[in-house]
């Protein structure tokens, strides 16, 4: 599964900065980057109300796509899907995913940014890895506000550097399933196992298979 990072830290404390720059560093390193960010404002409008999309919405339709020469927009009512979830979905072509937000989202790894020393997110939530900040705090893997290329290389390190074991993931009526490590070796060997006598599958790297059962 994509590896992700997402950047946490109270309003306006420069989280998008930092985030905005680490992508740039990862982006100049070779690596496919996609992004992620949190709001908690509802009601964003990313179609004009008399639009073809927004036509379509008070139609039913669930999920709709519009396609640009130049960009693709996806929308979702109130889809209630986790951090996690979404990056597998949408985004298994790229080589990392950088969040901002998301601090509530557990088995997340989070670089907290804090302007300053006191009420800081690390002491309230988990899976903090580093903090980004310019006061004098104790603890591992503290960096300053400008040293984006030691962040940058501390991902790097920490997540994109060993080659990627073999990962299985289920998902059953979109909520993924847990699965123990020799029940994931088991179900990849099994479907790796039959690919192999088909055509078009040599090199294999990503198999993506979904079974719609009859109703």
């Amino acid at each position: 599964m994509v590896p992700i990072v997402s950047f946490i830290g109270w309003q306006n404390s420069g989280k998008t900065t930092i985030a905005r720059k680490v992508i740039a560093g990862l982006q100049a390193k070779g690596f496919r980057v996609a992004a992620i960010k949190s709001t908690h404002h509802p009601d964003i409008i990313v179609d004009r109300p008399d639009s073809d999309t927004s036509a379509y919405r008070e139609a039913g339709a669930q999920m709709i796509a519009l396609l640009a020469p130049d960009q693709l927009v996806i929308t979702l009512d109130n889809p209630q899907i986790k951090l996690a979830d979404l990056a597998h979905r949408f985004f298994t072509d790229c080589d990392i995913v950088i969040g901002e937000g998301f601090k509530d989202e557990h088995h997340i790894a989070k670089i907290e940014v804090a302007p300053n020393a006191e009420n800081l997110l690390r002491d309230k939530v988990g899976g903090v890895i580093a903090v980004v900040t310019n006061q004098q705090i104790s603890g591992e893997n503290i960096f300053r506000s400008d040293q984006i290329d030691d962040i940058t290389d501390f991902i790097v390190a920490g997540f994109l550097s060993a080659p990627q074991e073999t990962k299985t993931v289920l998902y059953v009526n979109k909520i993924k399933v847990p699965l123990k490590g020799f029940v994931q070796d088991a179900l990849a060997g099994t479907v790796c196992g039959f690919l192999q006598s088909l055509k078009k599958t040599d090199a294999m790297q990503d198999i993506e298979l979904r079974i719609r059962l009859k109703k």
